[in-house]
C-alpha cells in the first residue's frame, strides 16, 4: 500500500511538471514565382522576392515557479525546391539557437538570435521586414548582420509600451579581438510605434537608425532616418492601407550619398488566419552609375 501511494504521488508530481511545461513545433512554408531583370523565372522558397524564408523550429518554456520561466528556441531554414537545408549562417539551426530566463525582471537570452537592431526595424517597417523589404535591401548593413551569434542579451519588462534590449558579444566569441554592442529602444502603444536601433563592433564605425510608424485606421505611414557605417546614409518613407481584405504597401528607401532609390509595392490577400497570397514589385535603383533592376514575386505563405 505504501509503495502504491508513493508511485501515485510520483505520477501526480510528474503530471504537474508536464502541465507546467510546453514544447511547440512551428514553421513557415513560402513558395513564390520570381523574376528579375536579365534572369529567367524561378520557383523560390527563401529568396529575395519571397515574403519570408521557409523554415521550421521548436520552442518551449518551463514554469520554474515564482514567476520565473526557462525557455529555448531552435530554428532551421529549408528549401521547398528540393528539401535541402537552407541555412542562414552556415549551420543547421543557424536561424535560431538560444535559451532564456524570463520573469518580472525582463528576459535574459543567450545564444544565436535575431539581433536587437533587427527588432527595432521590425517595430516600424511596413512589410514586417519581408525578404523583399526596400528598407532592408537598401540599408541591411545598418542592422549589423540580422542575427548575432553567442549573444548575451537583456530585455527590460514592457513599461507602458516602452522596452529596450541590450545585446553584447564577447570579443572571445567575435574573432578574439573585437567585442560587439547591439541595442534597441522601442515604444509601441496604440497606433504609434517608435524605435531606435544601434550596433557597433569595437574599433569600427557605428550603425544607427530611428524610425516611426503611425496607424490612422484607414491608412498607416512610416519613416526612418538611417545611417550605416561607411559612406551610405539616407531615409525611408512609405504608406499602407487596406482595401477590404487586401493590404497595400508602397515603400521607398533612398541612399542620399549613392543617389540610389529602392521602391517597393506589395499587395497581400488573406486566405485564412495563417495563409495569405502576395505579390511584390521591387525596383532596385543600383546607384547612380548602374541600371535599375526590376524584381517580381508572386507567392503564397502558410504559417503553422
Amino acid at each position: 500500500m505504501k509503495k502504491t501511494l508513493i508511485a501515485l504521488a510520483a505520477v501526480a508530481a510528474t503530471g504537474v511538471a508536464f502541465a507546467q511545461s510546453s514544447v511547440t513545433l512551428y514553421g513557415v512554408a513560402d513558395a513564390a514565382l520570381v523574376k528579375s531583370t536579365g534572369s529567367s523565372a524561378t520557383l523560390s522558397s527563401s529568396g529575395g522576392m519571397n515574403n519570408g524564408s521557409s523554415r521550421w523550429g521548436i520552442r518551449g518554456t518551463e514554469d520554474l515557479g515564482g514567476g520565473l520561466k526557462a525557455g529555448f528556441n531552435y530554428e532551421a531554414g529549408l528549401s521547398l525546391n528540393d528539401g535541402s537545408v537552407n541555412q542562414s549562417g552556415g549551420n543547421y539551426f543557424s536561424r535560431a539557437a538560444w535559451m532564456n530566463l524570463s520573469g518580472g525582471f525582463g528576459e535574459l537570452r543567450l545564444g544565436r538570435t535575431l539581433n536587437p537592431s533587427f527588432f527595432a526595424a521590425a517595430a516600424w517597417e511596413l512589410t514586417g521586414t519581408a525578404n523583399y523589404s526596400a528598407v532592408v535591401g537598401q540599408f541591411g548593413a545598418v542592422l549589423g548582420g540580422i542575427r548575432n551569434s553567442s549573444q548575451i542579451a537583456y530585455t527590460t519588462p514592457n513599461m507602458g509600451g516602452f522596452s529596450a534590449t541590450l545585446g553584447y558579444i564577447l570579443k572571445g566569441n567575435n574573432g578574439g579581438e573585437n567585442a560587439k554592442v547591439d541595442l534597441n529602444a522601442i515604444y509601441k502603444n496604440g497606433p504609434l510605434a517608435v524605435a531606435l536601433g544601434y550596433n557597433k563592433v569595437q574599433n569600427a564605425e557605428k550603425n544607427i537608425h530611428v524610425g516611426a510608424n503611425y496607424n490612422f485606421g484607414a491608412f498607416r505611414v512610416a519613416g526612418a532616418i538611417i545611417d550605416p557605417a561607411g559612406d551610405a546614409k539616407g531615409f525611408a518613407i512609405g504608406g499602407g492601407m487596406n482595401a477590404g481584405p487586401v493590404s497595400l504597401v508602397l515603400d521607398i528607401a533612398r541612399d542620399t550619398e549613392a543617389k540610389d532609390t529602392n521602391v517597393l509595392f506589395e499587395v497581400k490577400y488573406p486566405l485564412s488566419k495563417r495563409t495569405f497570397a502576395y505579390g511584390a514589385f521591387l525596383r532596385d535603383g543600383e546607384g547612380k552609375n548602374a541600371e535599375a533592376i526590376n524584381n517580381f514575386g508572386l507567392g503564397i505563405r502558410h504559417n503553422f
